[in-house]
């Protein structure tokens, strides 16, 4: 479907009294929710904007100014979203990282395109920047609100706009790759590593060297370092949190950007399939009928000790979120949380 046709069809769809969110949208068109930012830019309101001569850490930098914000981060199951301020932002080669009240992971490889937006919603104007992957499924959405500093923001996309950018060429979403077959995984070596981690960082390495991909290292590793719980994991997991006021870190991410929230959380309410955590600077909201697969998973490392998370696939194998406790920095794990999340064993998924 070419532009025209899109924005047209589209703009039938919402005309026709239905009360979707444009990734609901895009959906029920058959596109990719990049696809039809794209041809909203021919309707007003959408702006496309240029990553320039520094690429997306150009766009990432120039939000340090921005104030107070709210940034999405979701996947198909989990979306996750962090109210304040972006602090210091560094990168190096094709990856990005912005630390403080917004915590975010950024890998720019898979950063396609990106759109400033000015949207009538109920609540009156609403404005974003959107990022998409070259698939077009959105990686990070920037909200202004509250203590956004407007001038700082139209600046930012007056700078960045890139109108006469030909459009974008969305490329079908990569399959996942699957998992070797166990019998090639040389477990010995993987317990090994995994016992030798310094920190939690060097897993990812060690997935690599061992071949492995993360469910099934975790299915071959043994009942002392992986075991599965009951896909209600997640909801006992907030709620026990929030009972006993133990300060979690919950990581939700996509190919392009992981979002990281560290801190206590209070309202945790129940909706439907969903649990949602209704915070003042945090929202999670989860579909817990799409989490495939559970596991509490323990981490010896060198530098902190024993860390324990709490991990939620889907049924395709890709995570879509993580748990862990707050630590202190430079500090050990909290006893309090250890607890919490070892006295999900006796959920064990059948």
């Amino acid at each position: 479907m070419d532009r025209e046709n899109l924005l047209s069809a589209y703009s039938a769809l919402m005309a026709d009294g239905a009360k979707l969110r444009a990734r609901d949208a895009a959906a029920r068109l058959g596109v990719p929710e990049g696809q039809l930012a794209d041809a909203r830019t021919l309707g007003g309101g959408f702006r496309r904007l240029a990553f320039g001569p520094d690429g997306p850490a150009g766009l990432m930098e120039a939000m340090q100014g921005l104030g107070r914000v709210m940034t999405l981060v979701r996947n198909e199951t989990a979306v996750h979203e962090t109210h304040g301020t972006f602090g210091a932002f560094r990168s190096v080669g094709r990856m990005g990282q912005v630390t403080g009240a917004i915590d975010l992971r950024l890998f720019f490889a898979q950063w396609g395109t990106a759109f400033a937006a000015v949207e009538e919603v109920k609540s009156g104007e609403r404005r974003s920047i959107q990022v998409y992957d070259r698939s077009g499924d959105a990686i990070l959405k920037v909200y202004a609100g509250e203590g956004t500093d407007m001038a700082a923001w139209s600046a930012l996309c007056e700078a960045h706009a890139d109108d006469t950018a030909p459009a974008p060429a969305f490329e079908p979403r990569p399959e996942a790759e699957a998992d070797r077959p166990d019998a090639e995984i040389d477990v010995a070596a993987l317990r090994e590593g995994w016992n030798a981690l310094e920190h939690t960082h060097e897993f990812f390495r060690l997935l690599r060297e061992t071949g492995a991909g993360r469910q099934q290292a975790l299915r071959l590793a043994g009942p002392d370092l992986a075991v599965p719980l009951d896909t209600g994991a997640a909801t006992r997991v907030l709620e026990g949190a929030a009972a006993a006021g133990v300060p979690i870190m919950c990581f939700v991410g996509n190919r392009g950007a992981i979002q990281i929230f560290s801190g206590p959380v209070s309202h945790i309410k129940p909706m439907g399939p969903w649990i949602n955590v209704l915070d003042p600077d945090f929202n999670l909201h989860l579909r817990t009928d799409r989490v495939a697969t559970a596991w509490l998973v323990r981490k010896p490392t060198a530098q902190r000790g024993l860390i324990t998370s709490v991990e939620l696939f889907d049924a395709s194998g890709e995570m879509v979120c993580q748990f862990f406790g707050q630590r202190p920095e430079g500090e050990a794990e909290r006893a309090e949380w250890r607890a919490l999340a070892e006295g999900l064993r006796g959920e064990v998924a059948a």
